[in-house]
């Protein structure tokens, strides 16, 4: 297998192809890192709209408000403008705020959807109160709150369809206990469904067509990559590496998520070589490239080779369950490839040896240290035996002195 088809390979196994290939009718990916990276590029994407967007809901509920108190006339005593000027206008603030959170990716998606439904049992209470008082105008400002939460608030299909299930059956009940006819109640609730249903549908065909957007544009980003490509093998090359990790480490640094390192160096390569000669070495380094590909399955597990036979991997925003499976598929994704090695003191098929670091990057550290933990991870697995893993802690990446390395002592 050449450069070309192995690389062709790797693309056709990403976790992307895969999806794309498969399709998402009940508008979810299989994979939960495709999933968990859709809906984080979701809000980082539309953060600047959705925090537009409600901050024109803010003026358009002091726009009704002023409305309502032309309608509705005296009401001091009702408590109606305190809730529509105060409890209503403090929920959307919430929500801005969550916008300027320094994770909104996290936060706003946590807590939209249960503010949503707050705000909208405030303008459900505002209109049964005006429909009290005898102003039935005051539900048109429901029907285009349910519009606005479906399409406006970045919620997805899933939770805008259950805010607004939640919201009509709030509506209902909380008219009905109020006294209200029930023939008047009936007909609104019935035009609330209405407008419910053409949001929903609406926001599926819209919510499918970004779905589609997104694993098209990152498959076109995994193809058009040629030119940071490991020649060889297929993966990124160091160039690459470097630029990624140094982005994704001011990602990391910002957004205060983990970032991971992982260094895999094959056992006694340079026996291999001498055994088996430069082209065996060459198809070895290309089994070994595609077992790692397979491994990092995550759209942002960044898998690339960084020398002769070293590779690394970095995954943004993972956890330590992850990284334990992770390395535990690269073990047994190399004993299923079963390569021969008759020249390695740990067995008789190529083995390798990983170093792994884990860290909340810390604003006065550089890249470098995450790389140097990581490297003396693999230091240990290599003096430890070889063919076997060794995790760093964030201990020893706090007390590190960036640049300064152990003495290495003489690994055979």
């Amino acid at each position: 297998m050449n450069a070309e088809e192995t690389q062709k390979l790797i693309i056709d196994e990403s976790s992307i192809a895969r999806q794309l290939k498969k399709g998402f009718e009940q508008l979810r990916f299989d994979e939960p890192g495709v999933e968990s990276q859709f809906r984080r590029e979701f809000v980082r994407d539309r953060l600047k709209r959705i925090r537009a967007n409600l901050f024109l809901a803010v003026f358009m509920l002091l726009g009704f408000g002023l409305a309502d108190v032309l309608l509705v006339g005296d009401a001091a005593h009702t408590g109606l403008y305190l809730l529509q000027f105060g409890g209503l206008t403090t929920a959307l603030a919430i929500l801005i705020g969550l916008t300027y959170h320094r994770r909104p990716h996290q936060m706003y998606p946590r807590w939209a959807p249960w503010l949503s439904v707050l705000l909208g049992i405030g303008i459900i209470l505002v209109d049964v109160q005006g429909s009290v008082e005898g102003v039935s105008t005051l539900f048109s400002g429901l029907l285009i709150y349910v519009l606005f939460s479906s399409f406006l608030l970045g919620l997805l299909f899933y939770e805008a369809i259950s805010v607004g299930a939640a919201l009509w059956s709030i509506y209902l009940a909380l008219a009905l206990s109020a006294g209200l006819p029930e023939s008047s109640v009936l007909y609104n609730a019935s035009i609330l469904l209405a407008s419910l249903i053409v949001a929903t549908t609406v926001s599926y065909s819209v919510e499918e067509g970004i779905r589609h957007h997104f694993l098209e544009r990152h498959q076109l980003r995994e193809m058009s990559t040629t030119v940071v490509r490991d020649g060889l093998t297929g993966l990124y090359n160091r160039k690459a590496f470097d630029e990624h990790l140094n982005r994704h480490w001011a990602m990391a640094q910002r957004e205060a998520v983990t970032l991971a390192m992982i260094l895999i160096d094959i056992d006694f390569f340079k026996r291999y070589n001498d055994e088996h000669g430069h082209r065996g070495g060459d198809e070895c380094l290309r089994k070994v490239a595609q077992a790692l590909a397979r491994s990092a399955r995550r759209p942002l597990d960044f898998a690339a080779r960084i020398g002769g036979e070293e590779f690394a991997i970095i995954l943004y925003d993972t956890t330590l369950e992850y990284l334990e499976e992770l390395t535990q598929r690269i073990h047994e994704g190399l004993s299923v490839l079963s390569i021969r090695h008759g020249a390695s003191e740990v067995s008789d098929r190529v083995t390798v040896s990983v170093g792994v670091a884990f860290v909340v990057p810390q604003l006065e550290r550089s890249a470098g240290g995450i790389v140097q933990a990581a490297d003396e991870a693999l230091y240990q697995a290599k003096v430890r035996g070889r063919n076997q893993t060794y995790f760093d802690n964030e201990i020893s990446y706090a007390a590190m002195k960036t640049g300064h390395f152990r003495k290495p002592l003489k690994v055979a």
